[in-house]
């Protein structure tokens, strides 16, 4: 133990530190592995990724995850097994990708992983006695750090919430510290399962930064090809949905949803945004018998459109870049929605612009957390709006 919190001080006292950033989204696609050389902390970190991969997951993994996953409903045990079973299926993946690279576990200092959250569930202020936030993330650090003989830290999230977060979305954090400038707006717009993005103010500008959930980036489009297509999981390069027609009424029905009409910053997850929120909408547009092309087609423009709107709602004085991450950033058609839908007010592009690979972003994020945990030193970060100013992160040791 003493040798493990030793070795943890000097990765500290390092000018830099190699660290494998670990992500697991909503989408259960597969385990997106980073690994980064961090140089520095806080406004001063400047970071490199040296390696990238995503290692898919398993049909017998996906459908065990789907097990807990968003319900409200579970097997307790199964849900107790499932957080190690996680962390083992991660380590195993974490030991495989640095074979492939040829990079020894004990060249790598930290594995910052996010685990796979299973529920998110915001309190709700209107009710007459509120409760708590809370989220849940599976996959134990203890067992990765033991599997791989290297320090993790883990469980972000929880921090956040203590110090009066809804626990999402987190990315503001990184993007502030890698991504400000001094003399340009930037809003960072990463859509996973579910979209989100930060306005990165510039100083010159006096504003601040800014960050929330929109609402559903893939999620719902993904659920519905894989009812209406078994053995599909994903709509590929928005192909269907370019087939298909919008219903404007149906889109009405979703967009009217309250989640959108709520101000930020503001979290949401599968648990709002699913198949029973699409199948209601479509009964009450008289769109239930619709098919599965125009729906995609509809779900498309509905997650473009909120997230139009949420962007026009920053107030942000033109000139502004939209750099886009995540999943929905190789999708054509929803790019094009996107781009439709703030044309002539903001540049959209990809985050390769500023040199970061789309599906990287979210585990390189997560590899900046833990370098702030690790060897941050209280700095704030910066003027985020709604976002406490704390460093996130249990430490598990291998030890």
């Amino acid at each position: 133990m003493l040798d493990d919190i030793a070795r943890l001080a000097r990765i500290a006292a390092k000018p830099e530190r190699h660290i494998l950033g670990l992500m697991s989204g909503t989408s259960l696609d597969g385990l997106d592995i980073a690994l980064c050389r961090v140089e520095g902390a806080g406004e001063t970190t400047r970071l490199t990724v040296e390696n990238f991969t995503t290692i898919p997951y398993t049909g017998s993994f996906r459908a065990r995850v789907g097990e807990v996953f968003a319900r409200r409903s579970v097997d307790l045990e199964r849900l107790c097994q499932l957080n190690p079973f996680v962390a083992q299926v991660h380590a195993d993946m974490i030991l495989a990708a640095l074979d492939e690279w040829q990079r020894p576990a004990a060249s790598v200092d930290l594995i910052a992983s996010h685990g796979q959250t299973v529920y998110h569930a915001p309190g709700a202020p209107d009710e007459r006695t509120p409760s708590p936030n809370a989220t849940l993330q599976l996959g134990d650090g203890d067992h990765i750090a033991h599997r791989t003989g290297i320090i993790t830290v883990h469980d972000f999230r929880q921090k956040q919430i203590a110090a009066g977060g809804e626990g999402a979305p987190l990315a503001a954090y990184g993007d502030y510290l890698l991504f400000g400038d001094d003399r340009t707006d930037r809003i960072l717009l990463n859509i996973g399962g579910i979209a989100n993005l930060t306005f990165v103010a510039s100083t010159r500008n006096g504003q601040w930064s800014s960050c929330t959930d929109i609402g559903p980036g893939n999620t719902v489009m993904d659920q519905l090809v894989q009812r209406s297509l078994p053995g599909m999981r994903f709509d590929a390069d928005g192909g269907m949905a370019a087939r298909g027609s919008v219903l404007p009424a149906l889109l009405d029905q979703l967009l009217a949803n309250p989640f959108f009409a709520r101000l930020g910053p503001k979290t949401t997850g599968p648990e709002t945004f699913n198949l029973t929120w699409l199948d209601a909408a479509a009964e009450r547009s008289g769109h239930a018998n619709a098919r599965t092309e125009d729906l995609l087609a509809t779900l498309s423009l509905c997650s473009a459109r909120s997230i139009a709107v949420c962007i026009d709602g920053l107030g942000v004085s033109g000139g502004a870049t939209v750099y886009v991450s995540g999943g929905g950033a190789r999708n054509p058609t929803l790019m094009a929605n996107i781009r439709r839908e703030l044309a002539e007010r903001y540049t959209v592009v990809t985050t390769e612009e500023l040199g970061i690979d789309p599906d990287a972003k979210e585990a390189v994020l997560f590899a900046v957390l833990a370098n702030e945990t690790v060897a941050g030193s209280g700095l704030t970060h910066g003027r985020i709006a709604g976002m406490p100013s704390v460093s996130m992160g249990k430490i598990s040791l291998p030890g």
